[in-house]
């Protein structure tokens, strides 16, 4: 397939805002109802999804599914199912944008984290843009300056739960292929969170059923796009416009939930931003190396 990296933005874009609109609606569809309730339901679409996807592929369901090792994709679906109850936890309690801006620092962990998990070397200027971005993400939160809030903790558990989660799929990238990986995180999830979440289910208000619908709709859409994205451009091209999803949530949140823009969290953003964007820079200048 020709690569497009104008039609590649442009997915990246979609996918962002849809991802946006997706953390807004959980964060109130979790006010209204028990968090486990809440990503439980979103995880039977997503399964429904990759499984129709599956069905699309050659060789079908059954190739697809076919993996080398069981244990280290299930592991991935568990620990990301769990980091999404998390991260949702944390709109609830946190806000959106405080949440997102704090959760943004998840490719510098990401890369410090290489380190002793995939064993690659990262030289100075990574380490030095990394150190910086968590200055920024300090900005954030203002420790003995403002009333440290503990729910702030639960962003940055996460930010590194998120980050290893990326960290599995790069190592389960080396034996088995996007689909199957897609695939896993997909049902494993599934399984994980209708074996926690059911126990917490409760009615739902006739008007939320179309909230529900409208959040797994996103969620689809938000998947979908961003495989287009990938399809149609490099990596590389389109990665930095990943973080645009910030900048839609910040408005959503804003707008939405009346939450407030402090000056540090600006300014916090935009080094933890400056950093992840030199690191994701300098990764693929040595990679090409």
């Amino acid at each position: 397939m020709q690569k497009n990296w104008q039609l590649g933005i442009i997915f990246m874009i979609l996918a962002s805002s849809s991802f946006a609109i997706q953390d807004g609606i959980s964060r109130y569809l979790a006010n209204e109802y028990n968090v486990m309730m809440v990503v439980m339901i979103r995880y039977w679409f997503f399964a429904a999804f990759v499984i129709v996807l599956a069905t699309r592929k050659p060789g079908g369901l059954k190739t697809v599914a076919k993996t080398r090792q069981p244990i280290l994709q299930i592991a991935r679906g568990m620990l990301l199912a769990l980091e999404v109850c998390v991260i949702v936890l944390a709109f609830t309690l946190l806000g959106l944008v405080e949440s997102h801006a704090i959760f943004a620092c998840y490719p510098l962990l990401v890369t410090a984290l290489s380190v002793p998990i995939l064993r690659e070397k990262v030289g100075w200027r990574r380490w030095l843009a990394i150190t910086v971005g968590f200055i920024g993400v300090l900005i954030i939160l203002q420790p003995g300056v403002n009333v440290f809030s503990p729910f702030a903790f639960l962003a940055l558990a996460s930010a590194l739960m998120f980050a290893l989660y990326s960290l599995l799929t790069r190592l389960a990238s080396k034996r088995d292929t996007t689909e199957t990986s897609f695939f896993w995180t997909g049902v494993s999830g599934a399984v994980t969170m209708t074996v926690l979440g059911v126990w917490y289910w409760e009615p739902i208000e006739t008007v939320d059923y179309s909230w529900i619908l409208f959040l797994c709709s996103t969620a689809i859409l938000g998947h979908y796009f961003l495989i287009r994205c990938y399809e149609a451009s490099e990596v590389s091209v389109v990665q930095p416009f990943a973080y645009l999803q910030l900048i839609f949530v910040t408005i959503i949140g804003v707008l939405v939930f009346n939450e407030t823009l402090e000056l540090n969290i600006i300014l916090g953003v935009i080094i933890v931003v400056t950093a992840g964007l030199f690191t994701f820079y300098r990764s693929n200048k040595v990679t090409s190396l």
